[in-house]
């Protein structure tokens, strides 16, 4: 699709055809998104474009609804893929170049570049081109958004610079009498602003109108005098008196068609013809453009591989003035460089003779070189300077500093580092972003090109597509490595290429032949790169390697052990061996995989993991403590930072049969894990260090052993040997003395065995209490489990109590996770009493507060819980924006659970419409979906089979109501959820209103009632109880509703009593009605 907001906001298909892009509020949202195309924009941004000082009530949660139904929208277009999730906001994933604003501002850079370079005809077609892409007032149709009015500000002022210049351009050319109009019309727009003025004067005077320009300044004067209090510029009273005198320097130059005559063709010296299409490199192009325009040596810097030199070609290409191109990398420095300038000029070095004795002189090349450019206007290109950078520099700083019309775009993987040197690092090519089809990235394309070079039969379609995107992320997008592995397609399928990557350097040794010898392979590529460096460079480098994602300066020092290793890394940082981002360093894939092996090839392979391991076991001891306080969101982002080192030393650990290291190390990294949503990949490191341990916990891990054997729990599924284990673990729980070591112990023993027995919970709460080891954190979460304990038990008041005293330890920590968990239970308990008024706003509380955590999956969990109690106060729009967000948190999250219970959502929705067939797919697909999923998979799929039965209820179909209610109870979920329990009981009464028992059904709603408190307005609930109510009349509902809720409470119908097993009551009520 092209998109354009140059005037008003207008999308287009492929072929032209136009696509309605919704209302005031959705334009402005994709306007939003397409001014940052390519890249996320982040939610407080979007909301804050959107509502500016007046927000709704819950802007996440109307900020969602909106990108739901633009993303609609483009799926209705057939492009819904275009607008997806990003870990930094949402990002719309188009090329800039099919976005109008990006498109103009790219042309209006280069037109001003040409301008600069005196390349006038080129500017102006360029520039017309650029204004030719306006068909009004910028954002015209989103005026109102609180964005938009800055934004359209910023791009007139871009236009009328853009007009300027074209006119700056046009004086060149001659074409004065032709711009008149256009510059009184702009001068009208515009009438403080003093180029037009110039510009107009200058038209004017050049058409044989020297009165008239004239006449232009004095009124400038006046309103400048008049409105702002000043005179006009030097330069434009300079103007007006060269004018006066009419100066010889305003001669008009003979007249020229821009438009109908083709440019002149540019000198070029020495630059090669490309062969093959550059792919991908139009930003990376406007940019150099832009660069050239301001400074006067641009320097690409990079790694070897990265298409320095191709795209410093094609920008030379570009350029509109003379161009010469000169190729350094076979020679050895001194005044070989200046040489070989001068024969790419071809200007050849000669002799002198001196006339006596026949001797000859040879003149200084550089000193030639500066008297033969002294007087032109040219683009000087040095490509592949790394390896005789001093030489590059001295002569680069010579020529500059004596010819003031010379322009110096060099390359090289380390900087020429002289005044005035303005540096473009050249990135790999991008890579797919998740969701967006692979054939949108410009590494994938590269790949599909140079494939159908060599098989003209390659197509990137469902079979070929994975394998190309991971050949691309396994080479981190290089061009180079790309062409060489897209090469091997000749004889190598793309699955057979991803198989081989492992030895890359092996499988990506044949390249071009006529290809630079450093080119021609990856491994040629990275030494050439490698035999630069100085000795503690390499030492520095390889070891660097230990590290999985990159390290900081912190510890590189502690495991590396080099000497003034800041200075070091800086040296590897300016020769592109190394990245710098923000406070981190970090290699590229293939160089890492290079010095890798020259790190087995010193024999320190060993004892640099060794100090990996201790550095990141001691990140992850120091910061686990402070996860359980207020300093926690800078904790959770150190943690982030260094989460694949932290699993990397994890997995060498357990690999390397250290099972006590490891379970330390598991141990420590368990409550962030938890924190974060990453349970998932919590579970299968667990699974993998368990399966190396044996039958019981190593000497001295009693505690770390058992919190393994429940994370591994925790994930479900058959593990060996499992049932051995939990016996262990609950045998070293049962006996402590004490608070264990990891205090999120208690946690997950509680998520593994759900509610505890009641006096065991209590023997347990009171040892722990009162041991003097125990820390405010592990007070707090007791006293929170305590609460769900007595919830499950019926005894509201007492929870309520529990629940208090969790949550001001919780807020005296400032402990946001726990103190979410807190308000998430007294939640439940309002919606027991009825209260949904107050567990909502309790609700959207720990939904801020998990979300600042960054928690993914307590996020999803908290979203579906709000989703369905606003499906049943009847928000069904609410509910689905909610549903929505909580199956794409669960899919980023690989929770499948959650994406389960949104699907869940989306079927009730469908269901509470009447749509019902609807429905019963979506209930089907969330069934498959809790296959996939692990913790509390159980529960969503007990809640899918109740659905499922409120199905049959509605269609009449008894005997399938009845039997998917003796699956539910046939699948033994634990009888102290009283809410699924309520559920189920609830479910039979609509199986007994079908077989019109009232009595029965009144008093399955007691029992309803009794486990789970007011219905809150459930509507199946809510027409079962009308039938009944009608059916038998008030006076029995009411005495076969306190019944049933006598059942579940020994005959007390109020709450509080000790409750009778739930699922035996229900139990006999499901026989009897199946008699």
């Amino acid at each position: 699709m092209r998109f354009g907001v140059l005037g008003s906001t207008e999308a287009r298909l492929g072929d032209g055809r136009p696509v309605a892009v919704g209302g005031p509020r959705l334009r402005a949202l994709l306007v939003l998104l397409l001014l940052e195309a390519g890249r996320p924009v982040t939610a407080e941004r979007l909301i804050d474009g959107l509502y500016g000082a007046a927000p709704p009530g819950d802007p996440a949660n109307a900020l969602q609804a909106q990108v739901s139904r633009l993303r609609a929208l483009l799926g209705d277009a057939g492009d819904g893929g275009l607008l997806t999730r990003h870990p930094a906001g949402y990002l719309i994933d188009v090329d800039p170049g099919d976005v109008d604003v990006h498109r103009f501002e790219r042309l209006a850079a280069e037109g001003r570049a040409a301008l600069a370079a005196g390349g006038h005809r080129r500017a102006a077609a360029v520039l017309d081109e650029a204004l030719g892409l306006w068909r009004g007032p910028a954002l015209a149709d989103v005026g109102e958004a609180p964005f938009a009015a800055a934004q359209a500000v910023r791009l007139e002022e871009l236009r009328v610079t853009a007009a300027e210049d074209r006119a700056e351009a046009g004086l060149a050319l001659g074409l004065h009498r032709d711009l008149v109009p256009g510059l009184q019309e702009l001068l009208r727009a515009h009438p403080l602003r003093e180029r037009p003025v110039g510009l107009l004067m200058r038209a004017l005077y050049g058409s044989g109108r020297q009165a008239d320009a004239l006449a232009v300044f004095e009124e400038c004067r006046r309103r400048l005098a008049g409105e702002l209090g000043t005179d006009p510029s030097a330069e434009l009273a300079a103007l007006h008196l060269a004018i006066l005198r009419a100066d010889p320097s305003l001669e008009v130059p003979a007249p020229a068609a821009v438009s109908s005559a083709a440019p002149s063709a540019a000198v070029r010296h020495g630059l090669p013809a490309q062969l093959t299409p550059l792919i991908g490199r139009d930003g990376e192009l406007a940019r150099i453009a832009a660069l050239l325009a301001e400074a006067r040596l641009v320097t690409l810097t990079g790694p070897g591989g990265t298409g320095k030199t191709r795209l410093a070609a094609e920008a030379a290409e570009r350029h509109p003035g003379e161009v010469c191109f000169v190729e350094l990398a076979p020679l050895g420095g001194g005044p070989e460089i200046a040489q070989a300038v001068l024969g790419a000029l071809g200007l050849r070095e000669t002799a002198v003779l001196t006339g006596r004795g026949g001797h000859a002189a040879v003149p200084d090349p550089a000193g030639r070189l500066v008297a033969a450019l002294a007087g032109r206007e040219l683009l000087l290109v040095l490509d592949n300077c790394e390896h005789v950078v001093e030489a590059v520099a001295r002569l680069a700083d010579r020529l500059l500093s004596s010819c003031p019309g010379l322009r110096v775009l060099a390359t090289s993987r380390e900087a020429l580092g002289i005044t005035g040197e303005v540096l473009h690092p050249v990135p790999p090519l991008a890579l797919p972003s998740p969701g967006v089809p692979a054939d949108r990235a410009p590494a994938v394309r590269l790949f599909a090109d140079r494939a159908r070079a060599v098989r003209p039969d390659f197509t990137l379609d469902e079979t070929t597509a994975e394998a190309v995107v991971r050949i691309c992320r396994a080479l981190d997008g290089l061009p180079l490595a790309i062409e060489l592995a897209a090469a091997r397609l000749r004889s190598l399928s793309a699955a057979e290429i991803v198989s081989r990557l492992d030895d890359r350097f092996r499988l990506l040794s044949r390249g071009s032949r006529t290809a630079q010898p450093r080119h021609r392979t990856l491994r040629a590529v990275v030494e050439w790169s490698w035999d630069l460096l100085e000795e503690d460079e390499r030492v520095l480098a390889r070891r660097l390697t230990v590290f999985t994602a990159g390290a900081t300066l912190e510890a590189a020092e502690r495991v590396c052990g080099v000497d003034d290793t800041d200075g070091v890394l800086a040296s590897l940082v300016d020769k592109s061996l190394v990245e710098a981002a923000g406070d981190r360093y970090r290699m590229l894939e293939t160089i890492r995989a290079f010095c890798a092996e020259r790190l087995t090839e010193a024999g320190e392979g060993e004892r640099m993991r060794r100090a990996h391991f201790d550095c990141f076991l001691g990140l992850a001891e120091t910061a686990d403590p402070h996860l359980r306080g207020a300093d926690q969101l800078r904790w959770l982002a150190r943690l982030d930072a260094e989460h694949d080192d932290l699993h990397a030393a994890l997995h060498r650990a357990s690999a390397a049969g250290d099972t006590g290291a490891a379970l330390r190390l598991l141990a420590a990294l368990t409550c962030y894990w938890w924190l974060r949503g990453l349970r998932g990949e919590a579970v299968a490191l667990a699974r993998e260090l368990l399966e190396r341990i044996g039958s019981g916990p190593p000497a001295g891990f009693a505690d770390e052993y058992a919190l393994c054997v429940m994370l591994v729990a925790s994930g479900g599924g058959s593990h060996p040997g499992m049932d051995a284990h939990l016996r262990t673990t609950r045998k070293i729980m049962e006996e402590r003395e004490s608070v264990p070591r990891q205090p999120f112990i208690s946690v997950m023993w509680a998520m593994i065995t759900g509610p505890p027995d009641a006096d065991l919970a209590k023997e347990l709460r009171d040892r722990w209490e009162m041991s003097e080891s125990i820390d405010s954190w592990t007070r707090a979460i007791i006293r929170f489990g305590a609460g769900y304990l007595r919830l499950f038990e019926g005894d509201p008041a007492e929870a309520e109590r529990d629940f208090a005293v969790a949550l001001a330890g919780f807020r005296a920590l400032g402990e946001r996770w726990g103190l979410a968990q807190t308000l998430s239970g007294m939640a439940d308990l309002a919606d027991w009493r009825g209260d949904r008024a107050g567990s909502a706003a309790l609700t959207d509380e720990a939904l801020r507060l998990v979300e600042e955590i960054g928690a993914d999956v307590d996020v999803a969990e908290l979203l579906r819980r709000r989703a369905d109690g606003r499906a049943r106060d009847g928000d069904l729009e609410g509910a689905r924006a909610d549903y929505e967000r909580t199956a794409e948190l669960g899919r980023r999250a690989g929770a499948w659970e959650a994406v389960a219970a949104a699907r869940l959502g989306f079927g009730d929705l469908a269901r509470f419409r009447g749509d019902l067939a609807r429905a019963r797919r979506l209930y089907e697909a969330a069934l498959a979906e809790c296959s996939a999923g692990w913790f509390d998979a159980e529960h969503t799929r007990v809640r899918v089979h109740l659905a499922l039965a409120w199905i049959a209820v509605a269609e009449g179909d008894a005997a399938e109501a009845l039997d998917l209610h003796r699956r539910i109870l046939a699948t033994g979920f634990n009888e102290r959820d009283r809410w699924l329990a309520a559920r189920v009981a609830e479910g039979l009464a609509g199986v007994a209103m079908l077989e019109e028992d009232g009595e029965r059904a009144a008093l399955l709603l007691g029992v309803g009632s009794a486990l789970r408190g007011a219905s809150g307005g459930d509507p199946e609930v809510e027409r079962v109880t009308a039938w009944c109510r009608a059916r038998i009349g008030e006076d029995a509902y009411r005495a076969a509703h306190a019944r049933g809720a006598g059942l579940a409470h020994h005959g007390a119908p109020a709450l509080g009593g000790r409750p009778r097993p739930a699922l035996t009551v229900i139990g006999e009520q499901l026989s009897a009605l199946g008699e």
